[in-house]
């Protein structure tokens, strides 16, 4: 099938070149000409992995081209996704402007029976808004179908969760939809596909309903591991023998800095504000959200409480994106704890595998950036893991604490058994961990 992705962010590259790799014919569009002149190189602007490969093996079939042509891309796909950003107005509402843009440029230049994918993270109602905007636009009356298709891409594991997918959700009220929605899914690699079938607005929800909840479920052991920082109880026991429950599972029950991001964040404050313009408080999505602020700051206080003063003081941050395998700094834990280190006079020594050009948009000269563990720890007073990536779960204490002024970890992700550590020496202070 001829395919049209609008937008090449995270959500758009990654479905092109994973539709591509299933066969479909796919040309991405975006209104950013340095960023598709850069994609048509083969070299994408973020990190993902495999995504590369994808791209450059797919842009070598022919499989995956790029535009920055509206009419071109609306006359070329039989199916267009909008994959465009949504986000977060100052009210903590999804801002939906980039959406409506695409909608009024596809009714503008519609030259065919389309079907219109919503793929883009947005609020209830938004399907019903897309299909009146394409429709005062739509000149010559060409019959089309919109389709909400939310995404539930994996940062770090992206292409595998389109691959195999725990469920794909397509919301319309048109049977035709629904079948020409299922044949863009299908194609190599796909044996079986978990189809949720159901109108506009549920689809929407579903995607708020996922990311809130996997929010409340890290809010929730965050908030327990503080409990058994004043009880004096182990969390990862805890946190083990909840897993252990089949109602529960022990996904996301690991404790630590506070989730960030380009989902959980925005997703959670766009469904508290959707619930607000309906006459619903939802007070526990807000204080999920309250929760997940206040936990970034646990590791600082942490810090505070074991040091006089942290002016002059030398911290290894390790980690600076929101999660492993992945450059996305948005809403990154790290964020919050560098800036309260700076403003109490702390000097900052950084470190991440995949982040560091990223944090030097936002923090230019401020922090110093180290091409290693080593050369971060270096005359360091303590190690800070911000960001759990496998390299760091491999340290060398022993090595380190000849380097260090100071043997003490404070470990933001309780990748370290404390018992180990204490072994090496050095001091360790842990989220909820005795």
């Amino acid at each position: 099938m001829n395919i049209t992705i609008f937008g090449t962010g995270y959500v758009g590259l990654v479905t092109g070149a994973c539709l591509a790799n299933l066969g479909h014919d796919i040309l991405c569009i975006d209104i950013d000409s340095q960023r598709i002149e850069t994609l048509k190189t083969g070299k994408v602007p973020f990190y993902e992995p495999g995504l590369l490969e994808l791209v450059h093996q797919n842009l070598k079939k022919g499989k995956l081209r790029f535009t920055t042509d509206a009419s071109e891309a609306v006359h070329f796909g039989e199916v267009i996704f909008n994959c465009v950003n949504t986000p977060s107005n100052s009210d903590g509402s999804a801002n939906l402007q980039y959406v409506f843009s695409v909608a009024k440029t596809i009714g503008e230049h519609i030259n065919g029976c389309k079907i219109i994918v919503n793929k883009s993270t947005v609020p209830p109602g938004t399907a019903r808004k897309v299909t009146e905007i394409i429709a005062e636009n739509n000149k010559t009356g060409i019959h089309f179908d919109v389709v909400s298709n939310p995404e539930f891409l994996r940062e770090g594991n992206a292409i595998r969760a389109f691959n195999y997918p725990d469920k794909i959700v397509i919301g319309t009220d048109s049977e035709k939809a629904v079948s020409v929605m299922r044949r863009v899914y299908s194609g190599r690699m796909r044996t079986y596909l978990p189809i949720v079938e159901t109108d506009w607005e549920t689809a929407e929800t579903i995607k708020y309903a996922n990311n809130t909840f996997l929010a409340t479920k890290i809010s929730f052991i965050n908030e327990m591991a503080n409990i058994c920082d004043k009880v004096g109880a182990d969390i990862k026991i805890v946190s083990m023998a909840l897993g252990l429950d089949y109602r529960i599972s022990p996904r996301f029950l690991n404790p630590g800095v506070g989730y960030g991001g380009s989902c959980f964040p925005k997703d959670v404050k766009a469904l508290i504000t959707t619930a607000k313009q309906h006459g619903y408080h939802a007070s526990l999505f807000e204080e999920v959200d309250a929760l997940n602020e206040r936990q970034k700051r646990t590791i600082v206080q942490k810090i505070q409480k074991r040091f006089e003063t942290l002016n002059g003081k030398v911290f290894t941050i390790l980690g600076l994106s929101f999660k492993p395998k992945t450059n996305d700094m948005r809403e990154a834990p790290s964020i919050k704890i560098i800036t309260e280190l700076l403003s109490s006079g702390a000097i900052l020594k950084v470190y991440d595998p995949c982040a560091m050009e990223d944090a030097k948009k936002i923090f230019n000269d401020k922090i110093s950036y180290c091409a290693s563990v080593e050369e971060a720890a270096k005359d360091s007073n303590a190690i800070i893991i911000v960001t759990e990536w496998d390299e760091f779960r491999s340290i060398n204490f022993a090595e380190l604490s000849k380097i260090m002024k100071d043997k003490i970890v404070f470990d933001g992700r309780n990748i370290y058994e404390p018992e180990l550590v204490k072994d090496e020496g050095f001091e360790y202070v842990g989220i909820g961990r005795k």
